[in-house]
């Protein structure tokens, strides 16, 4: 189902990107190798070459002096909802049922102008956290506001990151016993037609691609059973990725008991929603039944240990689902749940929750950096091309500074990064073209991302 312009965006990001040659930094490819001096080439946005010591000549290429720097795959983002930029830092003290409640009201007034403003901001603020492909859950599609995913899809492409749109929906407002009102749900009919369109505008299935969209319901409480089955079965036969939220809160389990006899796990197996092309977010609340089913049914799981933190939903158990050998990815959640979390802080918060569960050896450094990375491409069934430094893997590369004061005391560069502040990010590529150069971003500036964001939140909050 591949769209003529989302391929040749692809295409045409691959013929600026030209050769690139990173060279003298500790390359940690992920999926192989490390190499404490080592080298990155990559040419039309594809790596060519990844080994130690210098680099060998290319003529005419672009070099970075990455000495001093931590190379490592760019990061992925498994969950995000970014529309929530603009109401950031609202019903602080909430539970999650509680803090949808009160969002809700305020995101009914959601148009394009506001997503193409807070993709910007979330996009480029993410980009500045090491983020090269970003999965981002968007269900709320109110009634009579056009263009919406066309308005997201065409930010992140300005900005430059790899977008994984998750196109939901909602169908059951309070009317029908939902959480939402009724004022942002649609009519299941309407609701799948609506995906269908984003599918058929939007999705692109060639490696390098720039844009792809998953079929993403948004949960239990907010979709009714048929909507489930039925983005199911449309999912599949136009061969796209699944992806919803599950057990994350006790809330939702006791609901799920009462209406329907049965745990969220056991509901979506019923409704055909686990399965090799199928990621969940959260996964907060499973039992080792549960957990053996997600394994069996090799389904991934995005883990956003801040946001399930920021609202007391729980911990989710990373430790037993990766012991199982569940695709764990990691995910920021959205801005309004976990406000101006940095997706490379998201690895240092995996694992100090890990371990304040099981230990010190419950999850480790590289572990975190494995989630971030090629987890999340597994997750988004995207591990052939991305979340690993190899020959024929596209050109999505971090540059962290670990020479400075306080990493620079550090001797293993994974634990700096990881257990660390933030490590200043030198350099982000996309398929070999810039993005973040020494910290700022190049393709979207700071200074207009902010004013997005401020924009956004001034039409959803301040004049409403």
């Amino acid at each position: 189902m591949a769209t003529e312009t989302g391929t040749r965006a692809g295409r045409q990001a691959v013929a600026e990107a030209g050769t690139v040659v990173v060279d003298g930094a500790h390359v940690v490819t992920v999926g192989g190798a490390e190499y404490p001096v080592g080298h990155v080439v990559a040419s039309g946005g594809i790596i060519t070459h990844v080994g130690p010591g210098p680099a060998p000549g290319v003529p005419g290429a672009r070099v970075i002096d990455g000495r001093g720097c931590l190379a490592t795959p760019g990061l992925v983002n498994a969950h995000h909802h970014l529309f929530q930029w603009a109401t950031q830092g609202m019903f602080a003290d909430a539970t999650l049922f509680e803090w949808l409640a009160g969002s809700y009201e305020v995101w009914s007034r959601l148009d394009a102008e506001t997503v193409a403003d807070t993709t910007t901001a979330g996009l480029t603020w993410l980009a500045l956290s090491g983020c090269t492909t970003a999965a981002d859950h968007h269900y709320l599609f109110p009634r009579g506001r056009e263009g919406i995913a066309d308005a997201e899809v065409a930010a992140a492409r300005a900005v430059g990151l790899r977008l994984e749109l998750a196109c939901g929906a909602m169908d059951r407002g309070r009317s029908a016993g939902g959480l939402p009102p009724d004022s942002v749900v649609e009519d299941t009919d309407a609701a799948l037609a609506r995906t269908a369109a984003t599918l058929d505008a939007h999705h692109d299935p060639s490696p390098a691609a720039m844009t792809r969209v998953a079929v993403a319901p948004c949960s239990p409480f907010t979709v009714s059973p048929e909507l489930m089955s039925e983005s199911a079965r449309l999912a599949r036969a136009a061969g796209v990725r699944l992806h919803t939220h599950l057990a994350e809160t006790r809330d939702e389990e006791e609901q799920c008991r009462a209406e329907y006899g049965c745990t969220p796990v056991e509901y979506a197996d019923k409704l055909g929603w686990l399965g090799d092309d199928v990621w969940v977010a959260h996964a907060v609340h499973l039992s080792d039944t549960a957990i053996a089913r997600i394994s069996a049914s090799g389904t991934g799981v995005a883990h956003c240990p801040s946001s399930n933190a920021r609202l007391g939903a729980g911990v989710c158990r990373a430790t037993e689902l990766l012991e199982a050998g569940v695709a764990v990815g990691l995910g920021v959640d959205g801005a309004a749940s976990s406000e101006l979390t940095r997706l490379v802080g998201e690895l240092r918060q995996a694992v100090l929750t890990a371990r304040a569960r099981k230990g010190p050896r419950a999850l480790s450094a590289r572990q975190a950096l494995h989630m971030a990375t090629l987890g999340g491409a597994r997750c988004l069934g995207r591990d052939d091309h991305l979340g690993s430094l190899e020959p024929g893997r596209l050109a999505d590369i971090a540059l962290w500074r670990v020479d400075g004061f306080g990493h620079d005391s550090v001797d293993d560069p994974v634990v700096a990064l990881v257990f660390g502040p933030d490590a200043p990010l030198e350099h982000l590529l996309v398929g070999g073209a810039t993005v973040v150069e020494r910290g700022e971003p190049r393709t979207v500036s700071a200074e207009e991302a902010a004013a997005a964001g401020r924009r956004a939140h001034r039409r959803l909050v301040v004049d409403r």
